[in-house]
């Protein structure tokens, strides 16, 4: 247990810049998320007796500067500056903001104790304690390196740091690693919720599709939570399992076995009670790389809400291989409107080389069955994976064209730390963004990979022009407004009018792409 006095023991910040990151795409159109894992994080501290606060900078759009001001305020006995973000990549994104919080911090105190932990610090946990204005990183998920971490502070024995599992810190000119931290076992006992009481709820907003179907596109309130931790796949633009793996073998985890762990129905089915008649919330995300998986979590889950009355309008990510006959079904009585599929690329060949291996004929078959269920779909493409070439790419969005999904996401490939991409492009010797911030989809710096045949500045006028040609496409504004009304097409033709500036990148003839792209 703690043995500090100190008023405030833990402070977690949540980094971001909507404007950095989203361009002016985060005035209105991006999604406001709650820092799930802070407030995870929050819970767990909490019942180990220590008192926390959460800082969310991204929901407060709060400059560095200001956040220092708040941690001056507050005075914790640790600040941790918690990375991850509304999906894996976001953790990466995030780092920018991130540092330079770190930066202001130290600035104003010096000698004020800081934590960095999130997916891409685990990702590269050294590389982040050199770079960085932090005293200590998390190799691992976090909440039992935090923990301990507390409680070798509050006994002010600095040899107590070597006890704290997980945590990496400077011991004079050397870097200081502990043994990893076991993962947390028992999500109901130790994590159970999160902690919506430390956070501004009110500031949450859901994304633009999440509420097409509902009149005037009434986005707040909202909230994201987790039912499972993980995922068993091993797709190789994917960076989600890189916090998960530094404590595999204390849960008896094979080698290159991923971990996934699951909240019980009955914790979930009551954070959704809680978010409901506490504060409103009716939008809801589910979080989980991949919800729709495990038949018996699912179904316990849909019919858990079905029988105790809760009306949430739901969005989640599935496969197209793992969606069972009698889901759908179950899915939309329970209040999932949309899911969210990586369809990734159309060729099989490039699908194939990045272990996403299924066929044109599953992806239409499974679309038909959730469309016929009333459900929504999002589409989620990616352009320049390693064996794209322009005559694959525009493969893809044909096929994105003739799936005519009520929503899509259009991605580029990127090597994102954490990911088999990452060690890929760095042995290939291939480009990779100065700073992190250029790891956003929509930043100004955005620096995708090239592929084997392309250069980076041709895979990002590739997806922008994509971008452009699907949301104006005909046949995608007739079914918005014969799905969702004239309001919607209104505001898609909106969001499509709203331009991306980009940094002229090298084409692979030694040429540069000078225009402003869409």
């Amino acid at each position: 247990m703690p043995t500090s006095k100190r008023e405030l023991d833990c402070l977690l910040i949540n980094p971001g810049s909507r404007s950095l990151i989203y361009q002016g795409l985060g005035r209105n159109l991006s999604a406001i998320e709650p820092p799930v894992w802070a407030g995870l994080m929050a819970t767990t501290l909490r019942r180990k007796g220590f008192s926390v606060e959460i800082l969310d900078a991204d929901a407060g759009d709060l400059s560095a500067q200001e956040v220092a001001k708040g941690v001056a305020e507050r005075s914790p006995l640790l600040t941790a500056v918690v990375v991850y973000g509304h999906q894996p990549s976001a953790s990466t994104q995030n780092m920018t903001a991130a540092g330079e919080i770190c930066a202001a911090v130290k600035e104003g105190s010096p000698d004020r104790k800081i934590l960095l932990v999130g997916g891409h610090v685990a990702a590269l946990p050294e590389r982040t304690l050199r770079e960085e204005e932090a005293d200590f990183v998390c190799g691992g998920e976090g909440p039992v390196t935090m923990a301990e971490l507390l409680q070798a502070l509050s006994s002010d024995r600095p040899e107590d740091l070597k006890k704290v599992r997980g945590l990496l810190y400077w011991e004079g000119e050397k870097i200081q690693v502990n043994p990893p931290a076991p993962l947390v076992k028992n999500l109901d006992e130790e994590m159970p919720e999160v902690a919506w009481d430390l956070l501004p709820m009110e500031k949450y907003r859901a994304h633009n599709w999440h509420c097409f179907q509902e009149e005037g596109l009434n986005r707040q309130p909202y909230a994201a939570l987790y039912t499972t931790l993980g995922c068993p796949f091993h797709c190789s633009f994917c960076c989600i399992q890189a916090p998960f793996k530094s404590g595999e073998k204390t849960l008896g985890w094979k080698e290159g076995i991923n971990s996934y762990r699951y909240w019980s129905v009955k914790a979930v089915l009551g954070q959704l009670e809680t978010l409901i008649t506490r504060y409103g919330v009716r939008n809801v995300k589910i979080a989980d790389e991949m919800f729709v998986l495990n038949p018996q979590h699912v179904m316990g889950i849909c019919e858990g809400i079905r029988e105790r009355g809760l009306s949430v309008n739901i969005w989640a990510y599935a496969r197209v291989d793992t969606v069972r006959d009698g889901m759908v079904e179950k899915l939309k009585a329970a209040g999932v409107n949309w899911l969210a599929f990586g369809i990734e690329a159309a060729n099989s060949k490039v699908r194939d080389d990045v272990q996403k291996g299924f066929g044109q004929e599953k992806i239409f078959d499974t679309l038909e069955k959730v469309r016929k269920a009333g459900i929504h779909v999002i589409g989620n493409y990616i352009f320049g994976l390693p064996e794209d070439t322009f005559q694959t790419m525009q493969e893809t969005l044909d096929l994105a064209l003739e799936l005519n999904c009520e929503f899509a996401n259009f991605y580029s490939a990127m090597a994102y730390p954490g990911s088999q991409l990452y060690p890929l492009a760095l042995k290939e010797g291939w480009p990779l963004p100065q700073k992190w911030s250029g790891y956003s989809q929509h930043a100004v710096d955005a620096l995708p990979l090239p592929t084997k045949h392309l250069s980076a500045g041709e895979v990002l006028k590739f997806r922008d022009r994509a971008f452009q040609v699907y949301f104006n496409d005909p046949r995608y504004l007739e079914r918005v407004k014969r799905t969702f009304g004239e309001e919607t097409l209104q505001h898609i033709r909106e969001m499509v009018s709203q331009p991306l500036a980009r940094k002229p990148l090298p084409r692979s003839d030694g040429k540069a792409f000078q225009e402003v792209l869409g």
